[in-house]
């Protein structure tokens, strides 16, 4: 499971490097978050093919999602792109997760969902999924991943412990940075807080600092743009059961690459 993906450098840094960790490692399904593909900010058509071929099977998202209106259509036409569950149901275009095949024939869930505190108030996440997997319990296999795009540590921990024993893995995204917490939870799901971006490592979380600093300065807004430079590819290999969906280990995947 990858984290956010920051634009051009992030997308051929995987290009480069995804396809030969996925054979060297055994790699039967890859996730990564897309919200931040396109220039930074949204996700489009193209973009999202060159993930696919980069070797990701599925994308998820969060609040950026919406950035690029190219997308929102997509998003009913292509199963493999998910936004946040959470937003609801009626009038909200696209899915919040979806059943997926791995390469080596398991079915996995794939679920994106985001946090409310310091966010946007959409539908509470943890009653949410708390609906899907209870409404859904029969048609759910076992692999069940979770990527829980949300702001505060606490919130993010809160939902992994909720969930825990109930789905196999829950990674945070959206602030960027990966945090040093990836562990099994005492019921047998992998959390880690975030995975950390796939970005250039001397930015501001994927941005090139001379478009940042000045709103730190100043207070003036400013137009961000991606950063350039050596990109770090941040991930959380999981090992997981596919009879019981449990995980038997995590291992946090850091990566430098020059693109």
């Amino acid at each position: 499971m990858i984290g956010d993906v920051i634009g051009k450098p992030g997308r051929v840094a995987l290009e480069q490097t995804l396809p030969t960790l996925r054979e060297m490692r055994g790699i039967d399904l890859v996730t990564a978050n897309g919200e931040n593909l396109a220039g930074g900010m949204g996700l489009t058509v193209s973009t999202a093919r060159s993930l696919y071929d980069a070797g990701v099977d599925v994308i998820t998202s969060g609040n950026h999602i919406w950035d690029k209106k190219e997308i929102i259509p997509e998003l009913d036409r292509d199963e493999r792109i998910l936004r946040p569950l959470n937003y609801g149901t009626s009038g909200i275009p696209g899915r919040g997760w979806g059943i997926f095949h791995a390469h080596d024939g398991t079915e996995v869930v794939v679920v994106s969902a985001q946090g409310r505190s310091a966010m946007i108030p959409i539908e509470n996440p943890f009653l949410e999924l708390d609906r899907l997997l209870d409404e859904a319990a029969d048609e759910l296999p076992p692999v069940r991943l979770v990527d829980f795009h949300c702001e505060l540590t606490s919130e993010k921990t809160a939902f992994g412990l909720h969930l825990d024993g109930r789905v196999s893995a829950v990674v945070g995204t959206h602030t960027h940075v990966p945090t040093a917490d990836e562990r099994i939870l005492p019921r047998g799901t992998a959390y880690v807080s975030d995975l950390g971006m796939t970005g250039p490592i001397d930015s501001v979380i994927g941005f090139d600092p001379a478009t940042v600093l000045p709103r730190f300065l100043t207070g003036l807004p400013t137009r961000f743009e991606v950063g350039t430079g050596p990109v770090v590819l941040n991930a959380l290999l999981i090992d997981l059961d596919p009879a019981t969906g449990g995980a038997h280990a995590v291992e946090r995947i850091r990566r430098i690459i020059d693109v």
